[in-house]
């Protein structure tokens, strides 16, 4: 039996997973709002989840705070 440990980006992930847009971006705020906590630099291990969810962060903006998606 194999254990999986859900990813406090689920949240996240699954926002990303059910819009239609082929490639869009949220800001920091945008993200924290759907999480509940601050984007931290744990955001770039965990970002590689995504792929399993049909998409990928294309760029991460830190001057200007936002995050662009792009479905797979």
């Amino acid at each position: 039996m194999q254990i999986y440990k859900m990813s406090k980006y689920l949240p996240l992930w699954e926002y990303v997973s059910k819009r239609n847009d082929e490639s869009f971006s949220l800001s920091f705020d945008e993200i924290e709002a759907l999480l509940g906590f601050p984007v931290d630099h744990s955001f770039l291990t965990y970002k590689k989840e995504l792929s399993d969810y049909g998409a990928k962060v294309e760029k991460i903006s830190v001057k200007e705070r936002r995050v662009l998606f792009i479905k797979a």
